[in-house]
Protein backbone atom coordinates (compact mmCIF):
# COMPACT_ATOMS: atom_id res chain seq x y z
CA UNK A 1 0.00 0.00 0.00
CA UNK A 2 1.51 3.37 -1.04
CA UNK A 3 2.01 5.31 2.07
CA UNK A 4 0.34 9.27 1.96
CA UNK A 5 3.36 10.99 1.95
CA UNK A 6 4.43 9.31 -1.41
CA UNK A 7 1.46 10.83 -3.16
CA UNK A 8 2.22 14.27 -2.55
CA UNK A 9 4.26 16.06 -4.74
CA UNK A 10 6.48 18.42 -3.57
CA UNK A 11 6.47 19.45 -7.34
CA UNK A 12 3.52 21.90 -7.85
CA UNK A 13 1.61 20.08 -10.98
CA UNK A 14 -0.95 22.22 -12.33
CA UNK A 15 -1.49 20.12 -15.25
CA UNK A 16 0.11 22.71 -17.94
CA UNK A 17 3.50 20.98 -17.81
CA UNK A 18 3.99 18.93 -20.73
CA UNK A 19 6.06 15.41 -19.76
CA UNK A 20 8.90 16.75 -21.98
CA UNK A 21 8.58 19.93 -19.37
CA UNK A 22 8.33 17.73 -16.53
CA UNK A 23 11.48 15.30 -17.54
CA UNK A 24 13.53 18.49 -18.52
CA UNK A 25 12.77 20.35 -14.72
CA UNK A 26 14.00 17.13 -13.13
CA UNK A 27 17.46 17.07 -15.02
CA UNK A 28 18.02 19.86 -14.47
CA UNK A 29 17.37 20.37 -10.52
CA UNK A 30 19.61 17.48 -10.35
CA UNK A 31 22.30 19.57 -12.35
CA UNK A 32 21.41 22.28 -9.99
CA UNK A 33 21.72 20.07 -7.07
CA UNK A 34 25.57 19.29 -8.56
CA UNK A 35 26.27 22.97 -8.30
CA UNK A 36 25.42 23.42 -4.58
CA UNK A 37 22.03 24.80 -5.61
CA UNK A 38 18.52 24.44 -3.52
CA UNK A 39 15.70 24.23 -5.85
CA UNK A 40 12.01 25.08 -5.60
CA UNK A 41 9.51 25.04 -8.95
CA UNK A 42 6.86 26.91 -9.61
CA UNK A 43 8.27 29.76 -7.54
CA UNK A 44 5.23 32.71 -7.32
CA UNK A 45 7.29 35.72 -8.17
CA UNK A 46 6.75 39.38 -6.79
CA UNK A 47 5.76 40.33 -10.23
CA UNK A 48 3.10 38.01 -9.98
CA UNK A 49 4.25 35.84 -12.55
CA UNK A 50 5.91 32.48 -11.37
CA UNK A 51 8.94 30.35 -11.75
CA UNK A 52 9.62 27.18 -13.46
CA UNK A 53 12.80 26.67 -11.24
CA UNK A 54 14.60 29.24 -8.65
CA UNK A 55 17.69 28.03 -7.23
CA UNK A 56 19.53 29.33 -4.32
CA UNK A 57 22.78 28.27 -3.52
CA UNK A 58 25.11 28.86 0.14
CA UNK A 59 26.54 32.63 -1.15
CA UNK A 60 22.70 33.67 -1.71
CA UNK A 61 23.43 33.65 -5.41
CA UNK A 62 19.42 33.05 -6.93
CA UNK A 63 18.92 31.30 -10.61
CA UNK A 64 16.06 31.21 -12.52
CA UNK A 65 15.71 28.95 -14.81
CA UNK A 66 12.75 28.69 -17.56
CA UNK A 67 12.45 25.87 -19.07
CA UNK A 68 10.94 25.25 -22.36
CA UNK A 69 9.73 21.98 -24.16
CA UNK A 70 9.33 23.26 -28.12
CA UNK A 71 10.66 25.92 -30.56
CA UNK A 72 6.21 27.54 -30.41
CA UNK A 73 6.55 26.98 -26.53
CA UNK A 74 9.50 29.72 -26.71
CA UNK A 75 8.27 31.57 -29.63
CA UNK A 76 4.28 31.46 -27.59
CA UNK A 77 6.09 32.64 -24.12
CA UNK A 78 7.67 35.64 -23.25
CA UNK A 79 7.05 36.24 -19.58
CA UNK A 80 10.46 35.25 -18.67
CA UNK A 81 12.21 39.16 -19.54
CA UNK A 82 10.17 39.82 -16.65
CA UNK A 83 12.31 37.25 -14.49
CA UNK A 84 15.82 39.28 -14.72
CA UNK A 85 14.33 41.60 -12.04
CA UNK A 86 14.25 38.32 -9.95
CA UNK A 87 17.07 36.66 -10.26
CA UNK A 88 21.28 37.04 -10.55
CA UNK A 89 21.21 34.75 -13.49
CA UNK A 90 18.85 33.90 -16.07
CA UNK A 91 19.03 30.71 -18.24
CA UNK A 92 17.09 28.37 -20.00
CA UNK A 93 16.67 24.48 -20.09
CA UNK A 94 16.14 22.38 -22.93
CA UNK A 95 16.07 18.87 -24.16
CA UNK A 96 18.80 18.49 -27.06
CA UNK A 97 15.97 18.52 -29.82
CA UNK A 98 16.16 22.63 -30.03
CA UNK A 99 18.92 24.52 -31.02
CA UNK A 100 20.67 26.84 -29.13
CA UNK A 101 20.80 29.69 -31.69
CA UNK A 102 16.75 30.01 -30.90
CA UNK A 103 17.56 31.57 -27.11
CA UNK A 104 18.30 34.62 -26.08
CA UNK A 105 22.12 35.32 -26.54
CA UNK A 106 22.23 36.92 -22.85
CA UNK A 107 21.11 33.79 -21.36
CA UNK A 108 22.71 30.80 -19.69
CA UNK A 109 21.96 27.46 -21.63
CA UNK A 110 21.40 24.17 -20.09
CA UNK A 111 20.35 20.87 -22.23
CA UNK A 112 18.38 18.33 -20.01
CA UNK A 113 16.73 15.07 -19.91
CA UNK A 114 15.18 13.32 -17.28
CA UNK A 115 18.11 11.82 -15.59
CA UNK A 116 20.74 15.26 -15.80
CA UNK A 117 21.44 17.90 -17.40
CA UNK A 118 24.50 20.01 -18.53
CA UNK A 119 25.47 23.76 -18.30
CA UNK A 120 25.76 23.92 -22.06
CA UNK A 121 26.45 28.34 -21.84
CA UNK A 122 27.03 30.42 -18.29
CA UNK A 123 24.49 32.93 -17.67
CA UNK A 124 26.03 36.70 -17.25
CA UNK A 125 25.58 37.93 -14.38
CA UNK A 126 23.16 40.51 -13.26
CA UNK A 127 23.86 41.08 -9.39
CA UNK A 128 20.08 41.45 -7.35
CA UNK A 129 19.52 44.74 -5.76
CA UNK A 130 19.59 44.20 -1.78
CA UNK A 131 15.74 44.53 -1.01
CA UNK A 132 14.77 41.88 -4.15
CA UNK A 133 17.41 39.37 -2.41
CA UNK A 134 15.78 39.66 0.90
CA UNK A 135 12.95 39.15 -0.60
CA UNK A 136 13.06 36.61 -3.12
CA UNK A 137 15.32 34.69 -0.18
CA UNK A 138 12.01 34.53 2.23
CA UNK A 139 9.28 33.45 -0.66
CA UNK A 140 12.03 30.56 -1.91
CA UNK A 141 12.32 29.63 2.15
CA UNK A 142 8.48 29.87 2.43
CA UNK A 143 7.82 27.59 -0.62
CA UNK A 144 10.41 25.12 0.73
CA UNK A 145 9.26 25.04 4.34
CA UNK A 146 5.51 24.94 3.07
CA UNK A 147 6.13 21.79 0.62
CA UNK A 148 8.29 19.96 3.35
CA UNK A 149 5.22 20.63 5.78
CA UNK A 150 3.51 18.76 3.61
CA UNK A 151 5.66 15.54 3.77
CA UNK A 152 5.09 15.51 7.70
CA UNK A 153 1.88 15.95 7.80
CA UNK A 154 -0.45 15.67 4.39
CA UNK A 155 -3.46 16.39 5.91
CA UNK A 156 -2.77 19.43 7.78
CA UNK A 157 -0.54 21.89 5.34
CA UNK A 158 -2.28 25.39 4.17
CA UNK A 159 -1.30 27.61 1.57
CA UNK A 160 0.60 30.24 2.65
Amino acid sequence: MESAAAKISLVPIDGRQSETALAVARGTSRLLRSLGFATVSELPLPSGRRADLVALNERGEIWIVEIKSSVEDLRADHKWEDYRLHCDRLLFAFTQDLPCEIFPADTGLIVADAYGAHLHCEAPLHKLPAPTRKLMTVRFALAAAQRMSRLIDPQGHQEF
